[in-house]
């Protein structure tokens, strides 16, 4: 309406702008005196102006005579378009300036005037790959899913817009939830360009998320070739990828696929933790505990982790607790710093009974790094030594509120899993846990399965040293 009201508001300007015009030519005095040949053609003002425009219409009627001319002569040589092309060029030009109109609509954030500048293209070009294109994203823009989604199943027809109507089609079944078609789709858009970036990021998404780990490393592997993806970074992912599968191999029972994926990711990630515990639980299988303690050790050394000491005592699980004592001191030594060392120490000494030796090795954790496994373990110690039952019930009410200790954070949204897994389970993020500090002083789980095992109070005795909303924090 509005656009409406402003053309109409510039035909009544240039049309009292003309009338002026012709009024003051009107009533102007003088003239233009032309001589050609020794005669002398006085003209009036508006005579000339007259006389001028024509010439200038004369002369475009001449040129397009002229461009007609040497149709006909390309016709007369066996051009058979010639003629339809001299007379199509002016409809041309218009769809491709309507296309042009309809990109800057596009670019400009206009939907419905994309979709009308679109409209008009495609009525004057008979380009359909580069016109429905344009409506299809037009469509898209204006909120017309169902109109976009038929426009890119028709591209699907031209060669050079079939990848273009598969990726189409491929966002609209994201967009839907359905996600196993846009899987197939994604799929076929990399067999169209298997070099194509974002094609092969949404298949890497797709595949991890529905646990395709055979196929998810194909496409790893794709990428890194077509240079889209550092070295290092595509070896630690297939690593991850080798985990993930030998857990479902072994989930499965297919025993040989499973040791190969662990041994495999070992090799390419020995820091990785998961694929260490795998690969030592292979070892330990096959009666082979000194390449189990290699691979732990190794693992251990950059990055103590709880579930690597539990690997390694289970090379041998029937030993004395002074004997894994002894045998635990080579993966001891190997980082004595580390709070994890300290913290592996003690439970080894608590099994063995040896309380001082315990203190000793968990030293001031308990203060500079308060968390509901140490404090746990504290209190475990003050038992051993027969302290009063009130310091034995202090340290467990610390222990229960204490912040959380190291646990499994995805890196992107945040959330603690307990156990490792390739993809976050918040947030289906590929390879975003890592073993560290939770930024919320959130109360530890930990301490709450520990204490029955430690101490054994009975549950009135738990609610008296608890209070209320302590107590709901634990059970939550």
């Amino acid at each position: 309406m509005i656009f409406s009201l402003i053309k109409t508001a510039i035909f009544i300007a240039l049309a009292t702008a003309l009338a002026f015009g012709i009024t003051y030519l009107q009533e102007s005095s003088g003239g233009v005196l032309i001589d050609f040949q020794g005669k002398q053609y006085p003209l009036s003002p508006l005579m000339f102006v007259v006389g001028l425009l024509l010439s200038f219409a004369a002369f475009w009627i001449l040129l397009k005579l002229a461009g007609l001319l040497v149709a006909t002569i390309r016709l007369l040589r066996g051009d058979k378009t010639a003629i339809s092309r001299f007379f199509d060029k002016r409809r041309e030009q218009r769809g491709y300036r309507a296309l042009a109109d309809g990109m800057v609509a596009l670019a400009s954030g206009e939907g419905s005037l994309a979709v009308a500048k679109a409209t008009k293209a495609e009525k004057l070009l008979t380009k359909p790959e580069l016109t429905r294109l344009i409506s299809a994203q037009a469509a898209e823009m204006a909120g017309d899913r169902a109109q976009a989604v038929e426009i890119y199943k028709e591209l699907l027809g031209h060669d050079r817009t079939r990848f273009v109507g598969v990726r189409g089609l491929m966002k609209a079944k994201l967009a839907e939830g359905d996600s196993a078609t846009a899987l197939k789709l994604a799929e076929k858009a990399f067999a169209l360009k298997p070099r194509h970036g974002e094609t092969l990021d949404t298949l890497f998404s797709l595949q991890s998320q529905a646990e395709d780990w055979d196929g998810a490393r194909k496409t790893i592997l794709a990428k890194s070739r077509a240079k889209l993806m550092p070295k290092d970074v595509a070896t630690r992912r297939d690593a991850v990828l080798s985990v993930a599968d030998a857990m479902a191999a072994h989930a499965e029972g297919d025993a040989a696929k499973a040791r190969e994926s662990a041994l495999f990711a070992n090799r390419n990630a020995p820091a990785l933790v998961p694929a260490a515990v795998l690969a030592a639980q292979v070892y330990i299988s096959e009666n082979t505990p000194k390449n189990a303690v290699r691979v732990l050790k190794k693992a251990w050394d950059a990055n103590p982790h709880p579930d690597i000491a539990a690997a390694y005592a289970s090379i041998a699980p029937d030993e004395t607790p002074q004997a894994r004592l002894t045998r635990f001191q080579p993966l001891l030594k190997l980082r004595p710093d580390h709070p994890e060392t300290a913290l592996l120490e003690t439970e080894l000494h608590l099994a063995a009974e040896d309380f001082p030796a315990a203190r000793r090795a968990l030293g001031d954790l308990p203060d500079t790094a308060p968390t509901g496994r140490s404090l746990a373990l504290m209190a475990a110690i003050a038992q051993g030594e027969g302290a009063p039952e009130e310091v034995v019930r202090s340290w467990l009410a610390r222990a229960v509120s204490a912040p959380r200790g190291e646990a499994w954070l995805c890196s992107a949204c945040h959330s603690v899993h307990a156990e490792w897994a390739p993809v976050c389970s918040n947030c289906e993020g590929f390879d975003t846990l890592s073993w560290e500090h939770p930024s919320q002083s959130a109360p530890q789980g930990l301490a709450d399965a520990m204490l029955p095992l430690i101490v054994r109070p009975e549950p009135e005795e738990i609610a008296e040293i608890i209070p209320e909303d302590e107590e709901e924090d634990a059970r939550s």
